[in-house]
């Protein structure tokens, strides 16, 4: 009897798309790299990127003091 261990998770790195796999053996996932993960946080940074707010409500911008 032969044991299978499952196959690896492999993802693409979302900034250059190269295959990435899932495992504590890539620090930087689901980047490939150091460099893909400052790219990205520096478009969160420019605000490139926009989480979508949930609900109908406009945002609040804090307690209110009234």
């Amino acid at each position: 009897m032969t044991s299978s261990s499952p196959a690896a998770t492999v993802v693409a790195c979302p900034i250059c798309r190269t295959p990435v796999e899932w495992g504590a053996h890539s620090p930087y996932r689901p980047f490939c790299s150091e460099r893909c993960k400052l790219i990205d946080l520096g478009q969160w940074a420019e605000e490139r990127y926009r989480v979508a707010a949930s609900g109908d409500e406009p945002p609040s911008e804090g307690p209110d003091t009234h």
